[in-house]
């Protein structure tokens, strides 16, 4: 047995990355062999190509460039942190994957969901995730979170106009439909604390059918 690749997804504000932080703190002190970890990021050359995409200042960035960089980012944690850790029969926990790149760059930047998925495809020679919990909330909701959240790392995608957020969730509800089997929603909208619980009961469940 290998280990288990678990995908975190949601627009701008959902409020995932902190579920995901208290998640892991849960399952290491359950004695889980859990590693949490990011994109884009996780490893050294990927945090460098995240300054890039994410930088504030890099408003000229082409689309298609912008999606190339987040397929290199993920490569590199692919191999240097991921299937090391699933070869270790370890479970990982990613802050977003491949699903983020489908919605963003292949929907919302309009480039085409198949042409983003056919590089991302290349660079991850085909590896998906073993379960993908999506946070849903509206956009519009998302990022008033964000306006009112000052630790809260802002970047340049928390600068595009409401009508991007949209079609983010739009590309969302497109790739989740794509890969439906693999996908559990979880309704974002609500405090942290019942997203908590509920995000955690899906994924000790999931853990004990797959013989953790």
């Amino acid at each position: 047995m290998k280990g288990l690749f678990i995908t975190f997804e949601g627009p701008e504000g959902a409020g995932k990355t902190s579920v995901i932080q208290k998640l892991a703190e849960e399952l290491k002190y359950r004695n889980y062999p859990v590693i949490l970890t990011r994109e884009p990021g996780g490893i050294a050359i990927a945090e460098q190509i995240r300054s890039v995409i994410l930088d504030c200042n890099n408003t000229e960035m082409d689309a298609r460039t912008e999606a190339l960089l987040y397929a290199a980012a993920r490569r590199q944690h692919l191999v240097e942190r991921v299937i090391p850790a699933l070869e270790e029969k370890k479970i990982v926990l990613c802050d977003r994957f491949i699903d983020s790149s489908l919605a963003y760059q292949g929907f919302a930047r309009e480039i085409g969901v198949e042409d983003v998925l056919s590089i991302n495809e290349f660079a991850t020679e085909k590896t998906l995730p073993s379960l993908t919990i999506y946070f849903d909330i509206d956009p519009e909701a998302g990022l008033k979170r964000i306006a009112a959240n000052n630790k809260r790392e802002i970047n340049r995608l928390d600068q595009e106009e409401l009508d991007f957020h949209y079609r983010v969730k739009a590309g969302y509800d497109l790739v989740r439909e794509k890969y439906k089997d693999r996908f559990i929603v979880v309704d974002a909208s609500k405090d942290f604390d019942s997203v908590y619980e509920k995000t955690k009961n899906v994924i000790v469940t999931f853990l004990s059918e797959n013989g953790y």
